[in-house]
C-alpha cells in the first residue's frame, strides 16, 4: 500500500482564505437547513414536494457544497418562518 507524502496541513495550505470562508459558510447553511428540517420533522422528499424541488436538489443542498442564491435563501427562510442566515 502506498503512503501519502503530503500532509493534510500542506493540502489545506493551498486553499485561499476566501475559499475556506466560502466552504465554512456553505456548511453552516446546510447544517442550518438540516436543523430546520429536523425541527419541522421533514424528510428530504417532503421538503422537496413542499417547495417544488426534486429530492436530489435537497440532497445537494445538504451536502454543504451547493452555492445558494439569495433568492433560494429567501424562499427557504419564508418557508420555515425563520432565517437561514443572518447578516450583521
Amino acid at each position: 500500500m502506498r503512503k501519502a507524502r503530503v500532509s493534510l496541513r500542506e493540502l489545506l495550505g493551498d486553499i485561499s482564505p476566501e475559499e475556506r470562508a466560502s466552504a465554512r459558510l456553505s456548511f453552516q447553511i446546510s447544517n442550518r437547513l438540516d436543523e430546520l428540517m429536523t425541527q419541522k420533522g421533514l424528510t428530504k422528499k417532503q421538503l422537496a414536494e413542499a417547495i417544488g424541488k426534486r429530492p436530489s436538489e435537497i440532497t445537494r443542498w445538504l451536502s454543504g457544497e451547493h452555492n445558494f442564491t439569495i433568492s433560494t435563501l429567501a424562499m427557504l427562510s419564508t418557508f420555515f418562518g425563520e432565517p437561514i442566515i443572518s447578516v450583521t
